[in-house]
């Protein structure tokens, strides 16, 4: 099991889990926390070094993803054209939602990827998006370590310990839904990126980006 594989893991390299964990996160993988908060629970991983290895590496990761969009954003756009769509719904709801989209664009799948890329080449401040990023990356890592350790909890209160087994295979099963319920998501965003398309970028500000004192208009 995995649990057991995170354990072996721990006796054998120790911290270099967390580092692991750190590097995953750069990039992506909540999948790996989840299951770190449910090692968590049984005492093999330390909760609060695995909330913040996740926090860090998955602030920094889309750090650098901003830090590209702003330095060679239509670069890499003409290199990559199969971008261009996600990055344009990312920024249409940039421009709707603003903070709340920093916020929230981890939990977004088919854009969250680029979401950071995305606000890079916006208008956005690097102090505002630190910031903000800052928080939402501990949103994040915060909510995906509880998710495995309640897990935990509620196998063991229910079943008792003997639940381990059944606890695990309930949160793979909980990881399979939510992954299928977020490929619904990433097919509605594709579709929406068809039904909308846009005029190639420029570095930025991005050309939807209100004016200041202007509010910004919906295309019918």
């Amino acid at each position: 099991m995995i649990e057991d594989q995170i354990a072996a893991f721990m006796n054998e390299y120790g911290d270099w889990f967390y580092f692991g964990i750190f590097v995953w996160t750069f990039f992506e993988g909540e999948t790996i926390v989840i299951f770190g908060g449910y090692a968590a629970y049984d005492g093999i991983v330390d909760p609060i070094k695995l909330l913040f290895v996740a926090w860090f590496g998955s602030f920094l990761g889309d750090q650098v993803w901003f830090w590209l969009g702003r330095r060679y954003g239509e670069t890499l756009l003409v290199r990559f054209p199969k971008w261009r769509p996600r990055v344009e719904v990312a920024l249409d709801l940039l421009y709707e939602f603003k903070t709340l989209f920093i916020l929230s664009f981890r939990f977004i799948y088919g854009i969250r990827n680029v979401s950071s890329f995305a606000v890079g080449l916006s208008e956005i401040s690097w102090a505002r998006y630190s910031v903000t990023n800052f928080i939402a990356a501990g949103l994040w890592a915060t909510s995906f370590v509880s998710i495995g350790y309640l897990f935990g909890h509620v196998s063991e209160a229910a079943l008792g310990k003997g639940a381990k087994a059944f606890g695990l295979g309930a949160l793979l099963v909980f990881i399979v839904v939510v992954w299928l319920l977020l490929r619904r998501v990433k097919v509605r965003v594709a579709a929406h990126a068809l039904k909308h398309p846009h005029p190639p970028l420029p570095a930025h500000p991005h050309p939807h980006a209100p004016a200041a004192g202007e509010t910004r208009e919906k295309t019918p």
